[in-house]
């Protein structure tokens, strides 16, 4: 069926650092014309009035964990995909330690293949590296993933990547982006150890950062990049946790020309070690929420461009398994619906600026990863837009939560902006906390 044009009017545009009033005229999947008046040509053409709106590119989380195959009491592509359209992200990456593990190209293809049937937003995968699977990672296509994922740290199954003879050919091997999870296995199983004596099962969370401190992530991520200086790997540095970690990342390169990024998460910018009395396990990720100051250096990085990607890291589990005392709660949390609101609530604390949070968000992300034709509001790209209203305060409770899990760690969160209309490849998929029947999805692809 051909898809209706569509006309959004009185827009203020958020794109490449600047904003300005205009319209929108979306013809099929594509962004056809942008200008300062532009008129319908037809009684067909879907008119939407943005007037006081702010329209964004569609935001692209390059670190997802929707839980299918295999874990999927806890979530799936079909409930986390919309949570992420109701929360203004188009296009998502989704990571390898499913169960079974995406460390085949047989069980990537399944993984396309569901989300292709069940997925709201524009998608692909990680493809996982682990100590044996070289000739697997030899075999893949550069534009059959979005990237190579290695764990450094503690991981589901077999995961964890600690040969470092192998690891030396994964980074000598490959010309994709390989992205780390970075935490030393030796001092968190030390620390980890020291505090299970003194406590049993039942370590009070506040510990959790010291377990998993601010050594054991320095450690890990300055060895990542030694090995890539060394061998000329392309390395992405997933979720900062520490202020020290910043310091390893440059920022007078271009993002295009870097051969090492980085990334932070929602949650390290929201939360620090003063918010486990409150909210317990239900802040407990790897790594783990560090300190006040370290949260500080981490937005100093965001802002000065040393990091260059702002996250998630959604990453659901049951209220019953989050609810266990410490050694049982697994760590991780769901984002996806609230990470673009709550970088919306810092530009109105003054913290960061709408135009920056779009940089980071929507266009670092497809320049990182080279996707092609989205992350930008250009002529010729894909329609994926989000229209944001930045004085319609809601707040976060269990009736307007969508991810499959039933609980955020936003609960009883204020949020000033909301997303009022997200647009698909040209289609209106969600507007006002409604969605449309429209089935818009597409694999995402890749200028390499």
């Amino acid at each position: 069926m051909k898809l209706k044009s569509t006309l959004i009017k009185n827009a203020n545009i958020v794109n490449e650092g600047i904003i300005f009033n205009g319209d929108i005229l979306i013809e099929g999947e594509y962004i056809k014309k942008i200008g300062k008046s532009i008129s319908a040509k037809s009684a067909d053409v879907l008119v939407v009035d943005a007037e006081g709106k702010y329209l964004l590119p569609g935001a692209i989380d390059d670190q997802v964990h929707f839980r299918e195959p295999g874990l999927t009491h806890k979530a799936n592509i079909e409930t986390e995909s919309r949570a992420a359209i109701a929360g203004g992200i188009t296009s998502f990456i989704e990571m390898p330690n499913t169960n079974p593990q995406t460390t085949t190209i047989e069980k990537l293809e399944e993984k396309f293949e569901i989300a292709s049937k069940t997925s709201s937003a524009n998608y692909s995968f990680m493809f996982g590296g682990t100590n044996d699977n070289l000739d697997e990672i030899l075999k893949l296509d550069i534009n059959q993933a979005a990237g190579l994922k290695l764990f450094l740290g503690s991981s589901t199954g077999n995961m964890l990547v600690d040969d470092m003879e192998v690891l030396e050919k994964i980074f000598k091997s490959t010309k994709m982006v390989i992205s780390v999870h970075c935490e030393d296995e030796a001092t968190i199983k030390k620390n980890f150890q020291e505090h299970l004596e003194t406590y049993g099962d039942d370590i009070p969370i506040k510990y959790h950062s010291i377990i998993r401190s601010e050594e054991a992530c320095y450690l890990s991520s300055s060895r990542a990049i030694e090995l890539a200086k060394k061998t000329g790997a392309r390395l992405h540095v997933f979720h900062l946790s520490t202020g020290k970690e910043t310091n390893l990342f440059d920022n007078k390169i271009p993002l295009k020309d870097k051969k090492i990024t980085s990334e932070v998460c929602t949650h390290h910018l929201w939360f620090s070690d003063e918010d486990y009395d409150e909210k317990g396990t239900f802040i407990k990720w790897n790594p783990a929420v560090k300190t006040k100051e370290d949260r500080e250096q981490l937005w100093e990085a965001l802002l000065d461009d040393r990091i260059d990607v702002l996250a998630t890291d959604h990453a659901p589990h049951t209220l019953e398994e989050k609810k266990n005392v410490y050694t049982k709660a697994p760590s991780g949390g769901p984002l996806v619906q609230h990470a673009l609101p709550a970088m919306l609530e810092m530009c109105h604390k003054g913290k960061i600026s709408l135009e920056k949070v779009v940089e980071k968000m929507c266009h670092n992300p497809a320049i990182l990863f080279q996707i092609a034709r989205r992350g930008f509001i250009k002529e010729g790209y894909f329609a994926d837009l989000v229209l944001i209203d930045l004085n319609n305060p809601w707040t976060v409770n269990k009736d307007n939560i969508l991810y499959k899990c039933e609980w955020s760690p936003f609960e009883g969160t204020t949020f000033k902006s909301r997303v009022t209309h997200t647009f698909l490849n040209g289609s209106l998929v969600y507007q006002n906390s409604k969605f449309s029947n429209v089935k818009a999805a597409k694999r995402l692809t890749f200028n390499r």
